[in-house]
C-alpha cells in the first residue's frame, strides 16, 4: 500500500483545516466531524460506490510535515488542534472479502486512524425472525436482496489508534444530510475489524 501521507490532493474529501462543512455540527468532536466529512463527500458521488477507505491524519501535524501538499490540500494554519484529515486510500482491490482486504493492511505512524465507507442491504429488526435457517453467506446475501423490505444504507465507520470510533448511516430513501445516523457502536464488527488494522 502507498504511504497514507502522501495522496494526490484530488483524493482527499476535506478542503479545509477541520473546519465542519455544512452538514457538520460545530460541537461536534474531531473524529465526528472527519466521519461526517467523508460521508459527506462519498454522498456527493452517489449510490453504488464501491467500499473506500480513507487514511485520518492529524491536520496540525500534516501541516508541519508537509507543507506542501498541505497547501495542495487547502488545509490553512487556523486548524483546531485535534482536528483530523481523511486522505482516500487507494481503490480497495475487486472481488477481495472486505475481512480479508483489511487484514493485509499495515499503517506508518503518521496515520492517527481509519475510516470506511462501504454500502450495503439491510433489514429492519422485524424482518430478522423470518431469515430461515441453514442458509451461508452468499446464499443469505441473496436471501436480503429479494426481501421486500430491504434498505440501502451506506455506513461511514472510523477509529482511531487509541480504540476511539465513530459512525454514520445513511439510508437511501432518506439521502439527507439531516437524517445522518451518528454514534460509537452502530456497527461494531466492522469498526473492530478497522482498528485491528493498528494492531503490532
Amino acid at each position: 500500500m502507498s504511504n497514507p501521507a502522501t495522496p494526490s490532493p484530488s483524493s482527499t474529501p476535506s478542503s479545509s483545516s477541520g473546519t465542519p462543512s455544512s452538514g457538520t455540527p460545530v460541537a461536534a468532536g474531531p473524529l465526528t466531524r472527519a466521519v461526517l466529512e467523508i460521508d459527506e463527500y462519498v454522498a456527493g458521488l452517489g449510490w453504488d460506490q464501491p467500499a473506500r477507505l480513507f487514511a485520518l491524519v492529524d491536520t496540525v501535524r500534516l501541516r508541519s510535515q508537509e507543507p506542501g501538499l498541505a497547501d495542495r490540500l487547502g488545509l490553512g494554519d487556523d486548524a483546531p488542534g485535534g482536528a483530523l484529515t481523511p486522505i482516500e486510500q487507494e481503490e480497495l482491490p475487486a472481488g477481495s472479502p472486505l475481512d480479508e482486504f483489511l487484514g493485509t493492511i499495515a499503517w506508518p505512524d503518521s496515520v492517527a486512524g481509519c475510516a470506511l465507507s462501504v454500502e450495503r442491504l439491510m433489514l429492519p429488526p422485524s424482518a430478522e425472525a423470518s431469515v430461515p435457517d441453514g442458509l451461508d453467506d452468499r446464499q443469505l446475501a441473496k436471501w436480503v436482496a429479494e426481501h421486500p423490505d430491504r434498505q440501502e444504507v451506506r455506513m461511514t465507520v472510523a477509529v482511531l489508534r487509541d480504540g476511539a470510533r465513530e459512525s454514520a448511516l445513511r439510508l437511501r430513501e432518506k439521502d439527507a444530510a439531516t437524517d445522518v445516523l451518528t454514534g460509537a457502536d452502530l456497527v461494531p464488527g466492522l469498526a473492530e475489524a478497522l482498528t485491528a488494522t493498528f494492531a503490532d
